[in-house]
């Protein structure tokens, strides 16, 4: 029977620690793109986020199977909880030196943070609701707190960009930070111990061990992602607040409606493709809709080199996140479907240090391809990135069992 309290409280502090995640990204781009930093400069404050997900993804999965993920939920919290007052105390007086080194130790944080927590929500999912449950059943949870996960993220970036204007830097991270404070006490005495606890015994040879499925899979993600962060992490902001003359909190607002729409999108994937009930139809389905992804990029680039304007732009990336959360949704569901209740801490993580990579090349190319070439060229590197995807989610398999795994 679904544990529906264990999902109600890993929901619950996942969100919690989304809405600060969110802001934080607002509040650090917009910022520090005001004391002078360039888009590239930006990219690398971003990367070194991005890539401790990298390593966080591939051990934390480890050590949530051999441990609980319990453990790994409460770490990223107390983790992200420690970045917020370390960039609270950056100083304007600082040297840029000084300031650089606490800001990026301060990403590094936030980002194992966001993984060991991201990890932890997406894997105990399988754990609450129990291997008799149907695939039906799985794609409806998964597709819930991913899709209200980016939903509520959208909101943190809406957050950040108002709190910037509103009550400063400084006082948004303190806010931020006791809000995590709470929730983490009440998440501590209220989570089962032993929650995505593999009951066999996990050795480091099982971070290697992985189906067909689960490396291609991941592979798809990987490209899938940068795709999107290729624009969205740097070039799109800051060509809306340099080129466009938008304010912070315009900027703010516009990510927080594109990532909420996003999400609300995914949480209804399962609903509006009713067929897919089993791997096997997801994995048709992500090849399809992975094909039309591709087709919105390259039109919107092509469009805005002939005929630019503000609103081809923001009407195109609103399509783009609306294909995008569909990929996004049957790719989430496949991860966790490929995977047992003991190996799918292990699956997810290495599953989102794919992930992380792909944020990761995203996120560095943001910053170079748009202070090179512009913000179309971002758009035409996002569709070669899809088209990547898309070969690798063509190999999935069309079984609804996953085959043991390769010990080669």
């Amino acid at each position: 029977m679904a544990d529906v309290r264990g999902y109600t409280i890993v929901t619950a502090a996942y969100w919690a620690f989304t809405l600060t995640d969110g802001a934080l990204r607002m509040l650090v781009l917009l910022h520090f793109h005001a004391l002078g930093y360039t888009p590239l400069d930006l990219a690398f404050l971003f990367g070194l986020y991005e890539f401790m997900g990298v390593i966080t993804n591939f051990l934390g999965g480890w050590v949530g199977a051999r441990f609980g993920l319990r453990l790994t939920l409460f770490a990223g919290i107390a983790l992200q909880m420690l970045a917020l007052l370390m960039l609270s105390a950056v100083d304007p007086r600082w040297s840029l030196v000084l300031s650089v080194f606490t800001v990026m130790a301060a990403q590094a944080l936030s980002g194992i943070a966001k993984d060991l927590t991201k990890m932890s929500a997406k894997s105990a999912i399988k754990g609450v609701i129990g291997e008799q449950q149907a695939s039906g059943l799985l794609f409806r949870w998964v597709a819930m707190l991913t899709g209200s996960k980016n939903a509520l993220k959208g909101v943190g970036f809406f957050l950040g960009g108002a709190l910037l204007t509103w009550v400063g830097f400084q006082s948004a991270l303190w806010g931020m930070a006791g809000m995590l404070a709470c929730v983490l006490v009440c998440a501590v005495a209220s989570l089962r111990a032993d929650l995505g606890k593999a009951k066999a015994q996990v050795t480091g040879r099982d971070l290697f061990s992985k189906t067909r499925e689960i490396n291609w899979l991941s592979a798809a993600r990987a490209f899938l992602f940068a795709s999107r962060d290729v624009w969205f992490v740097v070039g799109v902001p800051i060509f809306l607040t340099s080129r466009l003359g938008w304010s912070f909190d315009q900027v703010g607002a516009f990510m927080a409606a594109w990532v909420i729409g996003y999400g609300l999108v995914q949480a209804v994937v399962p609903r509006a493709l009713p067929r897919t009930t089993n791997p096997e139809s997801a994995a048709r389905s992500a090849k399809l809709w992975g094909a039309g992804l591709f087709l919105v990029p390259a039109a919107l680039a092509a469009a805005m080199t002939t005929a630019p304007s503000a609103g081809l732009l923001i009407g195109g990336l609103f399509v783009f996140g609306f294909v995008f959360a569909v990929n996004s949704a049957l790719h989430s569901y496949l991860i966790v479907a490929y995977s047992d209740a003991d190996t799918v801490a292990l699956n997810v993580g290495f599953y989102y240090m794919a992930n992380a990579l792909g944020r990761l090349g995203g996120t560095l190319l943001s910053g170079l391809v748009y202070q090179v070439a512009g913000l179309g060229a971002t758009l035409w590197v996002s569709a070669v990135m899809i088209a990547v995807a898309v070969l690798f989610t063509l190999p999935l398999a069309t079984r609804s069992r996953p085959p043991a795994p390769d010990m080669a």
